[in-house]
């Protein structure tokens, strides 16, 4: 869905996010989340995606089919996340995953699934984005 864009003083249409502001996060915690994001990308050199949204059965499928879709799938690794259907998905890259050992990326979310049963979405991406760049080390 794409909400109408207004028009600016100047008569050009400004941009706004698609529907960004409809979704689970304030502006504050979407700022956090960006801030993880952007740090976990510089200090790796992985590339580091975060989905919220529905996922369809069966559900991991659709979390490697989103993965697939990444500039660099090699490179990036995928925190699907779908909040209402009490899932979650990490996906790894090749290039990501020798880094990234599987086990490492369950106890990620671990993390994540404890700090979302506590009720903290945004606290859980982030520990877990930390926890998934920590272990992948610095950028060679």
């Amino acid at each position: 869905m794409t909400k109408d864009r207004p028009e600016t003083e100047t008569g050009h249409d400004a941009p706004t996010p698609p529907d960004v502001l409809d979704g689970p996060f304030t502006t504050r915690q979407l700022l956090r989340i960006d801030e993880a994001l952007r740090v976990a990308d510089q200090s790796t050199g992985l590339v580091f995606t975060v989905y919220v949204g529905g996922l369809d059965e069966p559900v991991r499928e659709h979390a490697q089919r989103l993965h697939a879709e990444l500039t660099e799938p090699a490179r990036a690794v995928l925190i699907a996340l779908s909040p209402n259907q009490r899932v979650l998905e990490v996906v790894t890259g090749a290039e990501a995953r020798k880094r990234i050992p599987d086990r490492d990326a369950k106890l990620a979310a671990l993390s994540m699934v404890a700090a979302f049963g506590g009720g903290d979405l945004t606290g859980g991406i982030v520990t877990g984005l930390d926890q998934l760049a920590t272990r992948a080390g610095r950028a060679a």
